[in-house]
């Protein structure tokens, strides 16, 4: 298997398993998949991942440097060396602000 295809797993696993069954006992902001890869993919790219990527799905896409971010940022998140909280106010901030000029 490829470099690019374990990184892409450990994506998925961390994303779509581990995240959220660990985000009730941890208090986290958010539970959802898509909620814990929008954080993620944001925080990588520095703003809304959607303007920085082309294709979907996203990490399919993404260029293998930010996704191997994303992905050091969740391990990042899962130890708690990282605070999931801020990335989610940064992520939606961004957010906020596109719709206020668009």
């Amino acid at each position: 298997m490829s470099d690019r295809a374990s990184l892409e797993r450990r994506w998925l696993d961390l994303t779509k398993r581990i995240l959220p069954g660990a985000a009730v006992e941890r208090g986290w902001p958010v539970r959802d998949d898509h909620c814990f890869q929008r954080i993620l993919l944001d925080a990588a790219c520095g703003g809304i991942w959607y303007d920085h990527v082309a294709g979907r799905p996203a990490y399919a896409h993404i260029d293998e440097a930010k996704l191997a971010a994303a992905t050091a940022l969740a391990e990042r998140v899962l130890a708690g060396t990282a605070d999931l909280g801020d990335l989610n106010r940064r992520s939606l901030d961004w957010r906020r602000r596109r719709r206020r000029t668009a």
